[in-house]
């Protein structure tokens, strides 16, 4: 019995240090995507998302070094770095959720939902309401469920918490449903590709699953998990972790022409930089031959 305790505590700290090499590697690379994406690159409506997306990746990553910093000074962890760890997640989840929604609603529904079609400032708009409304989102329930003190509401705690899950449950369900329905009429049922937002939008979509869902279940069975499982919210962290540190990598790939050798501001204006509104592309089906 002990051995298994032995092997498990071993996991969970490789899990640890795999997490801090991966989330300091990632804030080196959003760094430099905050960086061209603020100064370099013209603003745009989509990737004004990926701007906010970049700093709440950011936000995620410093935090998750500090508090891993401060675990190895103090031999412990502190009970604030879950909640406050999680809380900048959440802002991300819900970026990339209206990044991904809108990239498709643009690319379904060209005549009603492009650009063109409502206010200049629309993104900008709602990236600041979900860093707004991210907030209480997640401090209320956690702040019920004694994660920010050692007080606990047990209805309060109820109540909140369920109300998040559906809420997380929702933008999980909007981001992946959008990136697979990109990617189904993309390759089914258009003559031509999808804008390359879109592509990024598939990406992140497919990425998002496989990477940030295990910390929302972590999140919505937290006590469960914690008791029977306590390797699984390192592991959920460190997946966490290469989901927005490989973002920078994924825009660049997309960017890179095969066979040039480019300075990286070139590289991500062309993955990045915003398209004429005529190439955006619209659903085109396929024509049956007469």
């Amino acid at each position: 019995m002990l051995s298994i305790f032995n092997i498990w505590g071993t996991f969970s700290n490789v899990l640890f240090y795999l997490s801090l090499v991966v989330s300091l590697a990632g804030l080196g690379g959003n760094a430099l995507l905050l960086w061209h994406l603020g100064l370099h690159i013209k603003k745009g409506p989509f990737n004004i998302y990926l701007l906010h997306l970049a700093a709440a990746d950011f936000l995620f990553l410093s935090c998750q070094v500090g508090f891993s910093i401060a675990e190895m000074v103090l031999g412990h962890a502190t009970t604030l770095r879950f909640p406050i760890v999680f809380l900048w997640f959440a802002v991300g989840l819900w970026l990339l959720a209206a990044f991904t929604v809108d990239c498709c609603l643009t690319y379904m529904l060209p005549s009603f939902c492009s650009p063109n079609c409502r206010p200049r400032y629309t993104s900008f708009v709602l990236c600041l309401l979900i860093w707004a409304l991210t907030m209480p989102a997640v401090l209320l329930p956690a702040n019920a469920c004694g994660l920010l003190y050692n007080g606990m509401s047990l209805l309060g705690c109820f109540k909140y918490h369920w109300i998040s899950i559906v809420w997380l449950g929702v933008l999980v369900s909007m981001a992946c449903g959008a990136a697979m329905v990109i990617l189904i009429c993309g390759n089914c049922c258009s003559l031509q590709p999808p804008p390359k937002f879109c592509k990024l939008a598939q990406c992140s979509g497919i990425l998002l699953f496989f990477c940030r869902v295990p910390m929302i279940v972590y999140w919505s069975l937290r006590p469960v998990i914690k008791f029977l499982l306590p390797f699984f919210l390192p592991l959920a962290t460190l997946l966490a972790c290469i989901d927005s540190s490989a973002k920078p990598l994924l825009y660049y790939m997309k960017g890179r022409q095969l066979g040039k050798r480019e300075p990286p501001r070139v590289v991500l204006n062309r993955a990045l930089g915003e398209e004429p509104q005529s190439s955006l592309g619209a659903l085109s089906l396929p024509m049956s031959q007469v």
